[in-house]
């Protein structure tokens, strides 16, 4: 019984040794990939006059752009929600007063934010990070209208 053992332990091992000395691998690749859209979003924080009183009066607000790196982009602010605004004329109203105010691009208030792209909209390319744009608001010196709150709503637009 102990010569049969022996033997049954030693074809055991050499049966393994023979499956380790013969074992064979292969190889194929893996192919791993994604896509990446170019995309934006937008927030804003508003314009907050404060209380005027017939004399020029300045305020900023902020627009952000977030878009992924290399995205070009475009940033419009459209006329607002008074009846008869434009761009360059736009209107807060309180009731059926108007107080007239405008947005501009740059600290100097000489550039306008419009909507026409390539005119008077703020370009820029996406940085993968938040960009934020101060938008520089302007109500001039004028007749002072009926007491009340004034409000507006300007849309933002990216395009990209």
């Amino acid at each position: 019984m102990r010569v049969f053992l022996k033997i049954a332990v030693g074809v055991a091992a050499a049966a393994g040794l023979a499956t380790a000395g013969s074992a064979a691998t292969a190889n194929a690749n893996l192919g791993v990939s994604a896509s990446v859209a170019a995309t934006c979003a937008i927030t804003t924080s508003a314009v907050a006059f404060g209380a005027y009183s017939g004399t020029q009066i300045d305020a900023t607000g902020t627009v952000t752009a977030n878009c992924v790196i290399g995205t070009p982009w475009t940033i419009g602010l459209g006329t607002g929600t008074g009846v008869g605004a434009t761009v360059t004329t736009r209107k807060m109203t309180s009731g059926a007063n108007v107080l007239g105010y405008a947005l501009y691009s740059d600290a100097g208030h000489s550039q306008n934010w419009g909507t026409t792209i390539g005119t008077d909209t703020l370009a820029g390319t996406g940085t993968g990070g938040t960009d934020g744009h101060t938008v520089y608001g302007r109500i001039p010196t004028g007749s002072v209208p009926a007491a009340g709150s004034y409000a507006d709503t300007v849309v933002a637009t990216i395009t990209f």
